[in-house]
């Protein structure tokens, strides 16, 4: 056990688990867990990060402001994934170590895109609000099964989709900035420019981290390429889609249905979009699965004994 290092979790989801701060705890003896379930952001984070010497930061955005506060912070490991959150220059600039572990919580996510698909391409939400409110009437649907899908990026949940989607016979499209060429033919995988996916594929599901070259990859104009029955997944990250182009899309039916984990503002704000029978929304619990939790989980507490300098 370490009884000199002063950690502060940052994470309400990791502080309420109690198999994950009993594992931490075993570690380290001086731990300061977020009991509150404070929102930590400017003033706050820093008032709470202040004397620590390592951070599990989540969702919480670190940059210089915050940094060049906390002089005695040498480390912060990562619960989930994504790193748009964390200014990475700014961590190189103090002398930050990162602790962070790619494709954790990526079964979790790829079935959460599995049940998505399905449960837009059976109507079963709209189906569902209908018998809640009265209506007792049968949908047609259809298959996900030999749909051809679109995966735009193809890190650790883009191929693991790709594995889940193997019993359903689906063509699979691809795009990604990397070859993976061996692993493109060994799925029998077809990697094609954006534009390309966008035209070909029924179902198109993102999986890229957000930053400048992905902010707003799908615009009006490239979600204007999409087949009117084709549907949309974005259980990645907020701001890659142009959400009032979306629904404008959705609205008048140049697009047949989407679902969305995440956005570009969390909680979102526009009910109109929220409340289409055609869309189905979720408060970003892409990696809230038990297993995911803890498995992004040791991943923080491993990170923060090993770790690299950004």
């Amino acid at each position: 056990m370490n009884t000199t290092a002063k950690v502060a979790v940052c994470s309400r989801s990791f502080s309420l688990n109690t198999v994950l701060r009993e594992e931490l705890l075993q570690r380290y003896k001086n731990v300061n867990f977020n009991d509150i379930g404070a929102k930590l952001e400017g003033k706050v984070l820093v008032d709470f990060l202040r004397g620590h010497d390592k951070a599990i930061t989540a969702l919480e955005v670190i940059g210089e402001e915050v940094l060049s506060q906390l002089p005695e912070l040498t480390v912060i490991s990562k619960y989930g994934v994504g790193l748009d959150m964390i200014d990475m220059n700014a961590m190189k600039k103090y002398g930050i170590k990162l602790g962070w572990t790619g494709g954790v919580n990526r079964r979790s996510v790829s079935e959460l895109v599995i049940s998505f698909a399905i449960a837009l391409l059976r109507h079963v939400v709209a189906a569902n609000r209908e018998v809640l409110s009265g209506t007792w009437r049968q949908h047609m649907g259809g298959y996900l099964s030999g749909r051809t899908v679109g995966i735009i990026g193809c890190g650790y949940i883009g191929k693991d989709l790709v594995k889940m989607l193997q019993p359903f016979d689906c063509p699979i499209l691809v795009n990604d900035i990397l070859d993976y060429s061996e692993f493109y033919d060994q799925y029998n995988v077809k990697a094609v420019s954006v534009g390309e996916l966008l035209t070909q594929s029924d179902v198109v599901t993102l999986h890229v981290p957000l930053d400048d070259s992905t902010r707003n990859i799908l615009t009006a104009e490239r979600l204007a390429l999409m087949k009117a029955d084709a549907i949309l997944i974005n259980a990645a990250r907020g701001g890659l889609v142009d959400e009032q182009a979306l629904k404008e899309m959705l609205q008048t039916g140049r697009l047949a249905a989407a679902a969305f984990d995440v956005f570009a503002v969390e909680p979102p704000q526009d009910q109109e979009l929220l409340e289409l029978s055609n869309f189905i929304v979720t408060p970003h619990i892409g990696g809230s699965a038990r297993e995911a939790i803890l498995a992004m989980g040791r991943a923080a507490i491993e990170g923060l004994d090993n770790n690299n300098i950004v």
